[in-house]
């Protein structure tokens, strides 16, 4: 009987903390795409993209907001990129960015 007591919550805290380290990894589906535009002022990148998974959504271009501007230094048109987005209250916006060079 006390070894299961004990089992479960070490059973649980080990479910939770690997959850937690699977997020902090970005252990998320990417998308690839080439950036058509960027506008570092109004914080938003054209991006024709791949399919996105995570909202499966189809290949197209489109507009995105990103989470902070400074996330778009760095980055111009004809980059191949790889990004992670999501839908936050009907706005796409793009949590992560990165090179596909």
């Amino acid at each position: 009987m006390k070894i299961r007591t004990l089992l479960l919550p070490i059973t649980l805290l080990t479910a939770i903390f690997t959850t937690a380290a699977v997020f902090a990894e970005g252990d998320h589906p990417m998308t690839e795409g080439v950036v058509k535009k960027v506008n570092t002022s109004t914080g938003k990148i054209t991006i024709k993209h791949g399919p996105i998974v995570n909202l499966d959504m189809p290949p197209m271009s489109m507009v995105f907001t990103v989470q902070d501007a400074a996330m778009l230094e760095g980055f111009a048109k004809g980059d191949n990129v790889k990004f992670y987005v999501i839908d936050k209250d009907g706005k796409m916006v793009i949590e992560e960015l990165e090179s596909a060079n």
